[in-house]
C-alpha cells in the first residue's frame, strides 16, 4: 500500500531541518485535499503484513498493551493500515458535549466538568478518534493551551484542548517518530505514564484524561528512537517490501481499483469489514474470561530469561498480547501458540545489544522461542 507524503518538516535528533520544499509541499497538499473525505482504504484489503495487522488488532481489542511501533520501508502500508483500522473500529458512547469523549461509564476517569455533572450523564455516538501528531506540532498544540479569542473578546481564561485531548480513548498517531522532537518526547512518556495531560501555564491549571493508543510508524534508516520511548510501545512489528511476485502484483491491482473508486471498492469489502469488527467486538467481550495459566506465565518468562531482557514490562504485555489474540480466535485460555505469535512483536525492542551475537532482534526471538516451547 503506498503512502500519503507528510505536509510538515521537523528537524532530526542533532537539529537538521528536514522540511518540505515548495514543490513537495504543495504536491502534498494537492493529494491530501484530493483524498479529503474519501472512504479509508478497507484493512481487509491489505495484502500480506501478517505481524503488523495481528498487532493492531490486539491493541484494538485491549487498548491497555501500550500501543504499536511499526518499523519498516517506505511504502509498506504503515500509515494506511492505521487509518483503515480507524474506519474499521466499531462506534463509542461519549459524553454529551464533553471536549474530550469521557466514557459515560466513568470508566478511565471522567474530566472536572463530567464529574460536577449530576448522573447519569447524556451521551452520544461518536467514531474512534485518530489523531496525528505532526512532527512540526508546538507543544501548545499538543497540550493545549489558553484560548485566545475568548481571551481577548471577552477577557476570560479558557482552555484549548490540544492533540492529546482529541486522542483521548482512541489513536494517537505518529509518523516518522524516531524524528519526533525530544520535549515532545518528553511530554508523551509523562502522559503515557499518567494516563492524565496536566497543563500549568499562562494562568491556567487544570488536568484531564488522556487514555491512548499511540502508534508510530517510521524508517530506522532515518534515526533511531530514544529507549524511553522505544520501551513505552507494547508492540514493536517490523514490515518489509514484499518480495513475492505475485504478493506484489495483488497489492498495486487493489490499490488502483480504490483510487479509481474508493466507494465501490470499499462497498466490495463491506461484507469482511462488518465480519471483522463483529470479531473485534467478540473478542472485547471474551477478554476479561480468558484464562492465563501458570504454565502460560512461565513460558512466557521462561522466554524473557533466556533473551535478558530487562524488568518485567516484557512478559507482562507478552501475556497481555497473547490474551488479546486469544480472544481474537475465540479461544478460552492462552497457549503455546498465541505466545509464540506475539513474542516477537512484544519482545524485539526489548533486547538488549549482545556483541557476540550479530543476528537480528527477530531472529534472536525465534531461535530462543523455539528452544523454550520445545521444552
Amino acid at each position: 500500500m503506498t503512502e500519503a507524503p507528510g505536509v510538515t518538516g521537523g528537524r532530526t535528533p542533532g537539529g537538521k531541518e528536514i522540511g518540505l520544499n515548495g514543490a513537495r509541499r504543495g504536491a502534498a497538499a494537492r493529494e491530501i485535499a484530493a483524498t479529503a473525505g474519501r472512504a479509508a482504504y478497507p484493512f481487509t484489503a491489505i495484502v500480506g503484513q501478517d505481524e503488523m495487522r495481528l498487532a493492531l488488532l490486539a491493541a484494538a481489542v485491549d487498548p491497555g498493551i501500550g500501543g504499536v511501533l511499526v518499523l519498516g520501508d517506505r511504502g509498506t502500508g504503515k500509515s494506511t493500515a492505521v487509518r483503515a483500522l480507524a474506519a474499521l473500529l466499531p462506534p463509542m458512547r461519549a459524553v454529551e458535549g464533553c471536549r474530550y469523549n469521557c466514557d459515560p461509564s466513568g470508566a478511565g476517569g471522567l474530566c472536572d466538568d463530567c464529574r460536577a455533572r449530576a448522573a447519569p450523564l447524556p451521551s452520544r455516538t461518536v467514531q474512534v478518534p485518530v489523531v496525528d501528531l505532526p512532527l512540526g506540532a508546538t507543544e501548545d498544540r499538543v497540550v493545549g493551551a489558553l484560548d485566545i479569542e475568548r481571551a481577548l473578546t471577552r477577557g476570560e481564561k479558557a482552555f484549548e484542548p490540544g492533540l492529546l485531548a482529541r486522542a483521548h480513548r482512541g489513536f494517537l498517531y505518529i509518523d516518522e517518530v524516531n524524528l519526533l522532537e525530544d520535549h515532545l518526547v518528553d511530554l508523551l512518556l509523562d502522559v503515557a505514564a499518567s494516563g492524565e495531560n496536566v497543563v500549568e501555564r499562562e494562568g491556567l491549571s487544570l488536568r484531564h484524561p488522556a487514555r491512548f493508543v499511540l502508534v508510530g510508524s517510521g524508517n530506522p534508516e532515518e534515526g533511531e528512537l530514544r529507549p524511553q520511548l522505544l520501551d513505552r510501545f507494547g508492540l514493536a512489528v517490523e514490515v518489509r517490501t514484499p518480495n513475492d511476485l505475485p504478493q506484489r502484483v495483488e497489492v498495486v491491482r487493489r490499490r488502483d481499483a480504490y483510487e479509481r473508486n474508493p466507494a465501490a471498492f470499499g462497498s466490495a469489502w463491506a461484507r469482511e469489514e462488518a465480519r471483522l469488527r463483529r470479531q473485534i467486538l467478540a473478542a472485547r467481550e471474551l477478554l476479561p474470561d480468558i484464562e492465563v495459566g501458570d504454565a502460560a506465565i512461565e513460558r512466557a518468562a521462561r522466554l524473557c530469561m533466556a533473551l535478558g531482557t530487562d524488568g518485567l514490562r516484557g512478559e507482562m504485555t507478552l501475556v497481555r498480547a497473547a490474551r488479546a489474540v486469544a480472544a481474537l480466535d475465540g479461544d478460552s485460555e492462552i497457549g503455546d501458540d498465541h505466545l509464540r505469535r506475539m513474542a516477537a512483536p512484544a519482545l524485539r525492542h526489548r533486547l538488549r545489544r549482545n556483541p557476540l551475537d550479530e543476528a537480528v532482534a527477530t531472529t534472536r526471538v525465534e531461535r530462543a522461542a523455539a528452544e523454550v516451547f520445545a521444552a
